[in-house]
């Protein structure tokens, strides 16, 4: 079972089902590792919690004494050395697709694109920096919770795509409005359309990823990017700023890409749902394979 966070200042966290949650006073940084069930997606859950840990983090941060300094940067990684995030939990879809439960579709999506604009825009929180420490595959949602953070470190071998157009869907939880405000859309809609997954090196060479790391070394790079960003941490803050203000994101762009997702997801025929269902068998491989792996 998963322990409460208690800090050694006045932010306690409880014992959460989903995430494990560290704080590392040197930083200043509150990591939460994602460790979702059944498999390495965002269940509902997991969804929820991750919310819990954003209301709790900016109502501390936001309280009647300045406390900011307590935390500067909120860091995402996953607890599956393998994956970072596999994406949308494709065999919920599958399920209320075919029961016609647009509403729930929709409740899910909703979930997730207020969970990545909290996170996009730091919590409303000038101080606050959030990032994203991707480590084995972030895919479809995987890679936009990835990309709704203010600085992404990936491991160099990293892999990262969106596998939706391969069941005649697309990410509708972020993606384009992410991509877009990272490089061209003519790229970011080529990605989109491709299927493929690339590596981190590649995204890094793309201007995606900001920070790549050696294999294996994810933690300590991020941690050397905290220790750097620390020293002239004024001027990026205000940097920050300058790209919310001149490029922002609102929550009602992402909803309404939500509603897009929801209406394209209804129309999808019995062999995309097919195609769905075999991505999610080999997800459950790829989880078992990596239980193993660690057992051993």
């Amino acid at each position: 079972m998963n322990a409460p966070l208690k800090t050694d200042f006045h932010l306690s966290l409880p014992a959460y089902s989903q995430l494990l949650c560290q704080y590392d006073p040197q930083h200043r940084a509150l990591w939460y590792y994602m460790n979702p069930e059944p498999r390495s997606c965002f269940t509902f859950v997991l969804l929820e919690e991750i919310r819990d840990l954003q209301k709790r983090v900016a109502g501390y941060l936001n309280g009647p004494e300045p406390v900011t300094d307590d935390i500067h940067y909120l860091i995402m990684a996953s607890a599956t050395p393998r994956s970072f995030s596999l994406g949308g939990d494709l065999d919920l879809f599958v399920r209320l697709i075919q029961t016609r439960n647009r509403d729930s579709l929709y409740e899910y999506g909703r979930l997730c694109v207020e969970a990545l604009f909290h996170n996009f825009t730091n919590l409303g929180i000038p101080s606050l920096t959030t990032i994203s420490l991707v480590q084995g595959m972030a895919l479809g949602g995987g890679f936009e919770a990835a990309l709704g953070k203010n600085v992404i470190i990936a491991e160099r071998s990293a892999q990262m795509g969106f596998p939706e157009i391969l069941f005649n869907l697309f990410p509708g939880m972020g993606a384009y409005s992410l991509l877009s405000r990272r490089i061209d859309p003519i790229r970011a809609e080529q990605l989109l359309r491709s299927g493929a997954q690339h590596s981190a090196e590649e995204m890094w060479k793309t201007g995606i990823v900001d920070v790549l790391a050696p294999d294996g070394e994810g933690v300590h790079t991020a941690n050397e990017f905290m220790r750097r960003h620390g020293r002239t941490r004024n001027g990026h803050l205000a940097i920050q700023q300058v790209r919310q203000r001149l490029n922002p994101l609102t929550y009602q762009e992402l909803l309404d890409v939500v509603e897009i997702w929801v209406d394209a997801a209804l129309r999808l025929k019995p062999r995309d749902l097919r195609m769905m269902t075999r991505l999610v068998a080999a997800q459950e491989r790829l989880e078992t394979t990596e239980t193993e792996a660690v057992a051993a």
